[in-house]
């Protein structure tokens, strides 16, 4: 079940294992694109840190109703920057409403081991609780997550974005009003702590969600990336902005005040430093 305190206890043991994790393991890296048109210099950036000519990226296309267009344009726009391989990975089985189910068996088992052969993997848009209920099942989830922590690059867009975070937006809710509570949210990957991510930002004009959920969490930093725009994240900190929108950091200052960053492309910042 997810909780606040089961975001609190990961955020704690993602803290205290920070400094052995920099010391002994090769860098932690997400792209992560706010949704819209891919911007070239983020996918070129994913493709060099899965190891250029030799990297093996695996497109998840589980928060997708469109699962074999969405990873032919991953794979096609990835293409220029020259992997050496990418390939689609098991498609989720959707009901009648939507949503998804755990992997089969015989789907389950090419995950795991793509998972275990990628050097990159990239997560298309859709609708981001597609995502975590393929990763109902416990073992692929730690597989995903372990993937990572072993230094695999990890990215996504829109949909993709949103499952980064730990507290994940579900897209769920009363954006109307400024109520934390009203915003619908379940576990996400968890891979940048401290963090919640939201999409589409500036375009959707998604401000109320994000600024109610970081009243509601001060403890959590909000990080809205517009529309062709994305992220470069290395080890939960050091994060460059690409593309053409900006990225929007929200910050609580006590019950009632929130400081708003504007970051345009091009530049970089800490993560993890507030103001």
């Amino acid at each position: 079940m997810f909780t606040t305190r089961s975001v609190l206890l990961a955020l704690a043991v993602a803290s205290a294992a920070a400094p052995l994790a920099l010391a002994s393991a090769p860098p932690l890296r997400l792209v992560i694109v706010g949704g819209g048109d891919r911007p070239p210099a983020a996918l070129a950036r994913f493709v060099e840190w899965a190891g250029g000519k030799s990297a093996r990226v695996l497109v998840l296309t589980w928060a997708s109703g469109e699962p074999k267009e969405s990873c032919e344009a991953i794979v096609a726009e990835m293409a220029p920057h020259g992997p050496g391989t990418t390939l689609c990975g098991p498609q989720a089985t959707l009901d009648v409403k939507g949503k998804a189910a755990p992997l089969d068996a015989a789907s389950r088992g090419l995950a795991l081991e793509e998972l275990s052969k990628a050097t990159g993997v990239f997560f298309t848009g859709g609708d981001q609780a597609r995502i975590m209920d393929v990763l109902a099942d416990g073992e692929l989830l730690a597989a995903v997550r372990r993937r990572h922590a072993q230094g695999v690059v990890f990215g996504g867009t829109s949909a993709g974005a949103a499952v980064m975070s730990l507290r994940m937006i579900t897209g769920d809710g009363d954006w109307s009003v400024l109520d934390g509570d009203k915003v619908a949210v379940r576990e996400g990957l968890g891979l940048v702590p401290g963090v919640i991510v939201d999409q589409h930002f500036v375009k959707r004009q998604r401000e109320n969600r994000l600024f109610g959920l970081v009243l509601k969490h001060p403890e959590e930093r909000g990080v809205g990336i517009d529309e062709d725009t994305a992220l470069l994240v290395t080890n939960g900190r050091k994060a460059e902005v690409v593309g053409k929108g900006p990225v929007l950091l929200v910050d609580a200052k006590g019950n009632d005040r929130l400081v708003v960053t504007v970051v345009r492309s091009g530049q970089s910042f800490d993560l993890g430093k507030k103001p």
